[in-house]
Order: C-alpha cells, then sequence, then structure tokens
C-alpha cells in the first residue's frame, strides 16, 4: 500500500522534573513508554527534543536578585547604572530589572521604539508616522513620550511596561530616569556605565556603545557567567535565556547540554537498536502575524543537538517540478518523473531554481520551532516531542 502520511509529530509526557535528576534516563523512558501505550515504533532518524527548562530544572540552574545585584555591583561599580534596549516582558525581564536597581543608586533606562527587539510594541506605527517623530535620530524624554502617546499598554498583557519599569526601580530603592532612542550611545550623556540588554544584536549594541565612549560596557550575556558553587551561572549567554521563577529569582538558560543529547542518543540505540537525533530546544523561532511578536527571547532555539540535525534542508519545491520541468506529462508520469528526480538530487541545491520557496533555515530552527509550537508554554505537560518521518521525501 501506498505510504500516506508524512511528519508526525507527538508531544510526549514527562514527570515534574527536580533538581538533581537524571534527564536523560527520564526521557528515554517516557519515550519508550509511550510509544508502547500509543502503538507506535521508534525508527532511524527520528527526532527527540526536550525543552530547556527541564534541563535547566535538573541542574538547579537559578539565581536570585541579590545574586545578580551582587554580580552587578562587583562589575559596574557605579551607583548609576544604564539599561538599554530591554524586551518588554515580566517574565522575561522584570525579575532581571530588580537585580539591576538593587545595584544602583539610579538607573537610566533607554527604551527603543516603536518596538522592543522582540516586537512588543510601545506604540503603533500610525501612531508613530502621525507624531511626526523620527525613530532613526530622535530621542525622547519620558515627558515627551507621554504627550505624543499617552499610557500605552501592552496589546496582550494590559501592562504599560514604562511605568511597570519605573515602579520596579522605584521600589528597589533606586531613582529612575527614562529615555526613548534607537541609538543605545544616547545614553552616555547620563552615564557611562551601561548593561545592554538586547539578545541579538548585543555585540553591536556593545560596539556602538565602547566606541561612543562607555566606560564600561556589558551585556546580559556578561551577568552571572562565571562558575559558582552558590548560585546558577551560565558561561556562554549569563542571564540572556532566563525567565522569572518566583517573584525573586530567575531560572538561567541551561548549560552544559551536549553530554545530554548525546546521552539520550546512546540509550535509545541501546534499547531500541535505533539510531534518532536528540536536541534541546528553547524559543521558536517565528513570528505572531497579529501581535507582530517575534517569539525568539532566547539566546538560540537550541542550545545543543546531535551531529545529524547540523545543516539546513536540502528540498526541492515539488509544485516547482510540476509546474515546469514535467508540466507536458499525465499525473502518473509526473508522479513517478518527480520521484525519480528526488531521488537522484544534487546534494547541495543551493541556487538550483526547482528548490526556489524552499525554507534556507537551520534544522535546529526548524525542529524547535516545530517543538515549540507542539509542547506549548502553559499546562499541556508534554515537555518532550518526539517527531518522526521529518527527514523523508515523496520518493520514499
Amino acid at each position: 500500500m501506498k505510504r500516506m502520511v508524512g511528519t508526525v509529530v507527538r508531544g510526549i509526557r514527562g514527570p515534574i522534573v527536580k533538581k538533581g535528576m537524571d534527564v536523560a534516563p527520564i526521557v528515554v523512558d517516557c519515550l519508550l513508554e509511550a510509544a508502547k501505550s500509543e502503538s507506535f515504533e521508534i525508527n532511524d532518524r527520528d527526532v527527540i527534543a526536550v525543552t530547556e527548562s527541564i534541563v535547566a530544572r535538573a541542574q538547579g540552574n537559578y539565581a536570585t536578585i541579590e545574586d545578580i545585584a551582587n554580580d552587578v555591583k562587583a562589575k559596574c561599580n557605579s551607583d548609576v547604572i544604564g539599561v538599554t534596549f530591554p524586551i518588554l516582558s515580566r517574565n522575561r525581564f522584570a525579575t532581571c530589572l530588580k537585580g539591576f536597581a538593587m545595584a544602583a543608586k539610579k538607573i537610566v533606562i533607554l527604551f527603543a521604539y516603536p518596538s522592543d527587539e522582540v516586537g512588543n510594541h510601545l506604540m503603533s506605527l500610525d501612531d508613530l508616522e502621525a507624531s511626526g517623530i523620527n525613530p532613526w535620530t530622535d530621542c525622547l524624554t519620558e515627558e515627551r513620550y507621554r504627550q505624543l502617546f499617552g499610557d500605552s499598554v501592552h496589546p496582550f498583557t494590559g501592562v504599560d511596561y514604562v511605568t511597570y519599569y519605573r515602579e520596579i526601580i522605584e521600589d528597589c530603592g533606586a531613582e529612575c530616569e527614562v529615555i526613548f532612542s534607537n541609538n543605545p550611545c544616547d545614553i552616555l550623556p547620563l552615564t557611562d556605565v551601561v548593561i545592554t540588554c538586547d539578545t541579538h544584536t548585543r555585540e553591536r549594541s556593545k560596539r556602538h556603545l565602547k566606541k561612543g565612549g562607555g566606560r564600561i560596557v556589558l551585556g546580559m550575556d556578561d551577568i552571572l557567567n562565571t562558575e559558582s558553587n552558590e548560585h546558577g551561572y551560565n558561561l556562554d549567554f549569563g542571564l540572556l535565556g532566563s525567565n522569572k521563577s518566583s517573584e525573586t529569582s530567575v531560572k538561567l538558560f541551561p548549560r552544559n547540554c551536549q553530554p545530554v543529547v548525546e546521552q539520550i542518543q546512546a540509550l535509545v540505540k541501546e534499547k531500541t537498536g535505533k539510531h534518532i537525533e536528540a536536541m534541546i530546544y528553547g524559543d521558536g523561532a517565528f513570528k505572531d502575524p497579529v501581535g507582530k511578536i517575534w517569539e525568539l527571547a532566547d539566546p538560540v532555539v537550541s542550545p545543543a543537538y546531535t551531529a545529524g540535525l547540523d545543516g539546513t534542508p536540502n528540498e526541492l519545491k515539488l509544485k516547482y517540478l510540476a509546474d515546469n520541468d514535467f508540466a507536458d506529462l499525465s499525473s502518473e508520469e509526473q508522479a513517478k518523473a518527480i520521484e525519480e528526480y528526488i531521488r537522484h538530487k544534487d546534494t547541495d541545491l543551493k541556487g538550483n531554481m526547482a528548490s526556489q520557496g524552499t525554507t534556507p533555515r537551520r534544522l535546529t530552527d526548524l525542529l524547535g520551532s516545530l517543538s515549540d509550537l507542539t509542547s506549548g508554554s502553559g499546562d499541556k505537560g508534554t515537555p518532550f516531542v518526539f517527531i518522526q518521518g521529518y527527514f523523508d521525501n515523496y520518493a520514499d
């Protein structure tokens, strides 16, 4: 019988993971139990994806706002600290901001506009255009911002983040000054000690701030980025990728993840004889068409993955072949011709017109986005995602 099913994605339920648990055998046991209960087979090149929070929880990779404050104090040693390009998020940034505020007498916070790095808007593009403000050149005070745009609340959370962040800073006993600009150097007349809080553009921001005269310039990746037996840390990403754990603590992005995915792969091979791929995933890399929010607040989609997931897809566009190369054939002849064409396709289709419209993204970004959408961030209870048939094609 002709095969009628392609890629299949299953959310796999797992236990509540706590500090000290060994993640790899938990993942494999849950997968094998799911395969037994749902009567599916595990095949070579299947993919098991594990959410980053499970790994970080098992590692106990947590830090308090006091831990953050102590590191900021040691590295900044200034009564006035600038904070540029914060993401507008209660989950991603608010708790970190508390730690920053505890480390200084005054925080100068510079918001990007009309939106933050991942698309949370402080004002609409229409309102920005109507204001006559040039976002590439104009630096606004908080007073001028309010005159132009009033009380701006987030459409999803209902939070006025300018007011919210000001209250966080002042509740910590620090003075707060707010400005709005897309040039990080506009903060330098107010302080030459700056923590730039953007994720994907952080190196550019650091470069501009240092060139502009910043005396001490740090990124979120420079905070809690050294080994410690007293609190969590991440050598590569520091506070980047952290999430609120409680009002006074954050869970950091997991560290040293490669042994985890390789152990999962080895255990599945040992128990089933199948060579699967494994990866850790965080935020997916996709944009919401309604809220205009780009989901990726983590520094990477996947901090670790097995070797078979390296690279990008190498696919042909079926409709291009059907409409061009084999347009004059009957349906049956066309199907056979396309199957044969796929079987003998080049190992690198870059520049081939028959591959136009396929997605030249990294496999881990595609699979991580698929996994994030499957598991969600709420109460589904499926921290593991099992993907089958992803590497199959029409000719298989």
